[in-house]
């Protein structure tokens, strides 16, 4: 049975059936427009669109895998403001053959990892589309706390991460070339693993920037070095390696590094904090933030590679 089958609106009310509602909910899909509860009295808003076979493959992953990264990649994007998940909005716009499983599925995915991160889908809209495309909006709020922005890095601030970091771009690459194992690295690219609470930790504990990393940690921090005016350095020597993907690498001939300094779609957090900071063990410092009258990133004093440092959706 196919989404054509089933009509618009049969689709809607199966995808709505297998949505539960969050503790912001209060009121959901069904009518013009959803109403979500915003104690801070000031929203969040981040959007991303997920497009088949430029962000995602179906023969790599299941629809359920695909909703989870749709909603991770946006949710990501709200805990790196500092901010607390609300509640997402999804538009699917689908080709009338997409088997009608596929896309109950992929609700099942968006609400699962909604609800991971305390939020709840809440509505959105269906389209017919030659493309399978998947937009995602999502809400959040700040619980009183300033947002956390990407130009607030001063010099001698440390840089620390929480999260993952390279098993997605690995796993990526394993995937390229025709493998399905190591599981966790393939299993990464399928599914981030989000740290959404450290954002909200990372803003009590004074963060003065930070960012999802999403397109590669280098091109990522970039972002915070140009907004804030300064330059980072980070330490090889701090970054983990972990046995699987030091073996992965070396089977595909590949720098390790390139994964983790390079990689995105693992979301992990990036920040900047006071130099005196207690950070709690979930924060990994890697490096620190330098006084420069030219924004850049490098690792050990050099630019790492060719110095593009990560994904760009034009290149």
């Amino acid at each position: 049975m196919t989404v054509a089958n089933a009509g618009e609106f049969g689709l809607i009310a199966r995808i709505t059936r297998r949505l539960p509602a969050g503790p912001s909910t209060l009121l959901g899909p069904g009518d013009d427009a959803a109403v979500v509860a915003a104690p801070d009295r000031r929203v969040v808003v981040s959007t991303d669109v997920l497009v088949d076979g430029r962000h995602f493959r179906r023969d790599w992953s299941t629809a359920e895998d695909v909703g989870h990264r749709a909603a991770a990649a946006n949710l990501a994007d709200i805990a790196a403001m500092g901010a607390v998940p609300t509640a997402l909005v999804v538009a699917l716009c689908t080709p009338p053959d997409l088997p009608l499983n596929w896309a109950e599925e992929l609700a099942d995915g968006l609400g699962a990892e909604a609800a991971s991160a305390g939020a709840a889908v809440v509505g959105g809209d269906i389209s017919s589309s030659p493309t399978l495309t998947i937009a995602v909006t999502a809400l959040g709020d700040l619980d009183g706390r300033a947002p956390v922005t990407r130009g607030g890095a001063r010099p001698g601030d440390v840089v620390a991460v929480a999260g993952r970091l390279g098993h997605a771009a690995a796993g990526y690459t394993v995937l390229c070339r025709g493998f399905r194992t190591p599981k966790i690295l393939v299993d990464a690219h399928r599914r981030p693993e989000v740290p959404y609470r450290a954002g909200p930790e990372a803003a009590v504990l004074g963060a003065t920037a930070m960012i999802d990393v999403s397109d590669g940690l280098l091109a990522d921090l970039g972002h915070i070095a140009t907004a804030s005016g300064v330059a980072i350095d980070l330490r090889r020597e701090t970054f983990p390696l972990p046995g699987q993907m030091r073996d992965a690498a070396a089977a595909l001939g590949v720098d390790p590094y390139t994964w983790l300094l390079s990689g995105g779609d693992d979301h992990a957090l990036a920040a900047t904090f006071p130099a005196d900071t207690d950070l709690p063990e979930r924060w990994l410092v890697v490096g620190q933030v330098q006084d420069s009258a030219m924004p850049a990133v490098t690792v050990d004093g050099r630019v790492f590679g060719d110095g593009t440092g990560g994904w760009d959706h034009f290149r």
